[in-house]
């Protein structure tokens, strides 16, 4: 494996550059509006709205970026939804200083900005698809995987600082300088245009054609499946704010710590993940192996009364979830021709981003039914049982061996 030929790709370099700094502001806000929410109402089903609307902007909007990220120029489409994000972080940021907030103005504030990433996620794995080599994928999701999980690390434990210090207003203002910086570093991207020139369907024929696509790849589907058994019924990070402030009380910095652990995780166990990636014969095994470890994770997180322990349980949810992430964004990209990956992609994100927003909306209505502990041990229990019937049952998941070692049956 020759992760140094994959980064000598200077716009790749850029590219992940931008993440870094975009994701840093992104995260930071997602904390910041979680906790914002919690401390406005101190309502956990109420927190979980945050995610919820995100989630349905996912389903709605998906179609649509995904069809237009296979007919635009994938650049500047990226640019305008950072553009757009950008504007609602500083009128949340305005509204937050001026003393004029109040929990459904953040919850707007997550669908409007779940709405531009939703055109903005499709265009990324485009990007990412077209710029590496299909021989290089693995590695560059590897690579790009990390690179996230640096600005999930330091956005949410940035964001606690900055809560302590100014509050929920200064983490939206630094989200829009952030997105400001990518929209910079976008004109140092060079992108691929051939599917510029390509005849194209109307709209809606492009995005059926692309459902179709999908609906013929069982592989893909099932990729889908898993991804949302872990995200909707696993998604813990709603309940991050009541463990540090109720039962926890570390406050708003143990907030921040417990919030950017999982990241933490995922970067030590970064070289580990790359070196599976690079040999492993198994990848679908590991897989399923991996997604059933965060379930195991979200039990520990649930039931712990110690924050070091706590803080344990976190660091094994960013390893599995890592490590499960960059096995499944690399093949579906694998799998999808590049004149549909902006489609297949926008399909794929219900389940990896559409996911943990409804988890959020799910998993917060049960916690605050049931509480936390029983809500994460529900959620865990329903991943854990679709994990082992994939592990016991021949199926094109546990059969998955990567690029250039197997055929993946499709349909």
């Amino acid at each position: 494996m020759n992760v140094g030929a994959v980064l000598r790709n200077r716009s790749f370099v850029n590219y992940l550059l931008g993440v870094v700094l975009s994701q840093i502001g992104t995260r930071g806000a997602m904390a910041a509006s979680l906790y914002q929410v919690y401390d406005l109402t101190g309502s956990l089903a109420t927190t979980g709205l945050v995610g919820g609307a995100g989630g349905i902007a996912v389903m709605v909007l998906s179609p649509l970026g995904g069809a237009l990220a296979d007919r635009r120029d994938r650049r500047r489409l990226l640019q305008l939804s950072q553009g757009a994000g950008c504007a609602v972080a500083l009128a949340l940021a305005v509204l937050t200083f001026t003393g004029h907030v109040q929990a459904w103005h953040v919850v707007l504030a997550s669908l409007l900005s779940m709405g531009a990433t939703t055109f903005d996620n499709p265009t990324r794995a485009a990007l990412i698809g077209s710029m590496v080599p299909p021989h290089q994928l693995p590695q560059a999701f590897a690579l790009v995987n990390p690179c996230r999980e640096i600005a999930v690390l330091v956005g949410p434990g940035l964001a606690g600082l900055m809560i302590a210090v100014g509050g929920p207003g200064v983490v939206h203002a630094f989200d829009s300088i952030t997105y400001a910086a990518m929209i910079g570093l976008l004109f140092f991207i060079k992108t691929p245009t051939e599917h510029l020139n390509r005849e194209h369907k109307p709209i809606i024929g492009a995005i059926v054609e692309g459902a179709r696509y999908v609906a013929h790849r069982p592989f893909i589907l099932l990729l889908m499946s898993l991804d949302l058994s872990a995200m909707v019924f696993g998604a813990y990070r709603v309940l991050l704010p009541a463990l540090a402030l109720d039962f926890l009380d570390v406050g708003p910095k143990g907030y921040g710590v417990l919030a950017a652990a999982p990241s933490a995780g995922a970067l030590l166990a970064t070289y580990s993940i790359v070196k599976v990636l690079g040999r492993s014969l198994r990848l679908g095994r590991v897989l399923l192996l991996a997604t059933g470890g965060f379930a195991v994770s979200d039990l520990v997180l649930a039931h712990s009364h110690w924050f070091t322990v706590t803080i344990l349980a976190a660091l094994g949810l960013g390893v599995a979830d890592a490590l499960a992430t960059s096995i499944r964004h690399a093949a579906v990209q694998i799998e999808t021709p590049d004149e549909l990956r902006g489609r297949v992609s926008s399909i794929y994100q219900v389940s990896s981003r559409g996911g943990p927003a409804m988890g959020d909306a799910l998993v917060g209505a049960l916690a605050g039914a049931f509480g936390p502990a029983a809500a994460l041990t529900i959620g865990a229990g329903v991943t854990l049982s679709y994990v082992t019937a994939m592990l016991v049952r021949d199926n094109p998941v546990r059969q998955y061996t990567g690029p250039d070692r197997a055929q993946v049956p499709v349909g």
